[in-house]
């Protein structure tokens, strides 16, 4: 146990574009046990040909899936790590993450998950939106379960967990398209406090024809929606959340303007 091994799994559809970086971000992390599973949903532009030269290193399948969250649980149900995590294809990790994921769970023993920092990226890996990064940055200084309800300001790509966490918790729900992270960082929250390392730990991808690129909007409603399900006994974070609500989709429909 010096060295737990950490096992990220990759969900990917038709991502020949991105995917390659990922796997790069994951496979050159300075750490001796990492297991890397890709759950690719039967891609047709190049995908395979890609996770094919990295044959020896990952462990990958090709198949029809019924969508992101599906994808992720079948790569959990396999992974044989102590820490697990899932990194979409056209998100990275920052050098030394795993270290550092590592170090923490050692430090503390008791915490069931953590998250850090993340920087969100463009196309050409150049960072983008500071203003955003720095807001979530204030946020995710102390973790408190009413404050996520009130925002979800956990970044996915920048969150790791003990795999043991399903046996108690469940895996993602495969009918939330959008939000199933926070309905997962929900149902965790509501037992154990999340422990926070203060250091980027990945890079967010966002560009016009990502899943997040696009549906702004709607993720923002299902994320109100989740909050009104686990939140009924904090009324003031659901009031909260509601305001967030109106101010974040306002801030995008400018930003979209722009774009």
């Amino acid at each position: 146990m010096n060295s737990p091994k950490i096992s990220i799994i990759t969900p990917s559809f038709n991502q020949a574009q991105f995917i390659e970086r990922t796997i790069q971000s994951v496979l050159s992390q300075d750490y001796p046990n990492i297991e890397y599973i890709i759950m690719d949903g039967g891609s047709t532009d190049g995908t395979l040909e890609i996770l094919k030269k990295y044959d020896k290193k990952i462990i990958w399948k090709s198949a029809k899936d019924n969508g992101q969250s599906d994808a992720i649980n079948k790569g959990l149900k396999i992974a044989t790590g102590d820490i697990v995590a899932y990194l979409n294809s056209d998100d990275t990790y920052e050098p030394e993450t795993f270290s550092k994921v590592a170090n923490f769970f050692k430090k503390n023993p008791e915490k069931k998950w953590v998250y850090g920092k993340c920087q969100i990226i463009n196309e050409e890996d150049q960072e983008i939106r500071k203003w955003i990064t720095c807001y979530k940055n204030l946020l995710l200084k102390k973790f408190s379960y009413s404050k996520l309800l009130s925002e979800n300001f956990i970044s996915q790509p920048a969150t790791f967990w003990k795999k043991e966490l399903h046996k108690e918790i469940g895996y993602f729900n495969e009918k939330e398209n959008f939000c199933m992270d926070y309905e997962f960082w929900l149902r965790i929250g509501q037992k154990y406090n999340a422990g926070i390392i203060n250091d980027y730990l990945s890079n967010f991808r966002y560009y016009s024809d990502s899943k997040s690129g696009s549906v702004n909007k709607k993720q923002f409603q299902d994320e109100l929606r989740l909050a009104k399900k686990y939140g009924k006994n904090y009324p003031f974070s659901i009031l909260l959340h509601k305001f967030n609500y109106y101010k974040i989709t306002g801030i995008y429909k400018i930003l979209n303007l722009f774009k």
